[in-house]
């Protein structure tokens, strides 16, 4: 019997209230895999196929192994949850804190198989998360928070002389063994 991969699914709906969306988030809140975000009346609700947990995985383990070798001291928050009250919730793949932990991380990574990054990055401007990555497509887009909108730079505040085109060909390879070895060689 051949598997099939998983598709995500991803369904927005608008014009609910806090109250609603917290009620939401508390039902799937048992329900591995699925994602529950909110900002300005919009509720996504997304599952998690797991194509994007070994994307997610090796990213955020390439990433941080990096960073050590760096000797760049860093908090990782995981894929915690980060709300402004009647404001925004998001939750990342993967989120890091630089020197201390903090309750809005400084770097947030969202790998997107399906949904929009121009919503979310809405949503993490609201949050104040001064630095969002999004891999898509094999590639790594980085947005810095100024002031209050994001602009797309080249270099990531937080990992300078990172190899982001290395990193993100390596992330989709399925054995983290070959992952970090094709990383190590790049």
């Amino acid at each position: 019997m051949q598997a099939f991969p998983i598709k995500p699914q991803h369904f927005t709906h608008s014009g609910l209230g806090w109250q609603q969306f917290k009620a939401l988030q508390r039902a799937f809140e048992d329900s591995p895999g699925v994602r529950v975000n909110y900002f300005d009346g919009d509720v996504e609700i997304l599952t998690v196929s797991p194509q994007h947990g070994i994307i997610a995985g090796n990213l955020g383990f390439l990433l941080e192994l990096w960073m050590l070798e760096q000797g760049i001291a860093f908090v990782a928050t995981g894929d915690m949850t980060v709300e402004r009250d009647q404001v925004a919730s998001a939750q990342g793949d993967k989120s890091y804190c630089f020197s201390d932990r903090k309750t809005i991380p400084d770097l947030s990574i969202e790998v997107v198989i399906a949904g929009e990054g121009s919503t979310k990055l809405a949503r993490y401007a609201a949050l104040g998360v001064s630095e969002v990555w999004f891999w898509q497509n094999s590639e790594i887009a980085i947005y810095q928070l100024e002031g209050t909108r994001y602009a797309k730079v080249e270099v990531s505040q937080y990992a300078p002389g990172l190899n982001l085109s290395n990193l993100a060909a390596c992330v989709v390879i399925e054995s983290r063994a070959a992952a970090l070895a094709k990383f190590k060689a790049g």
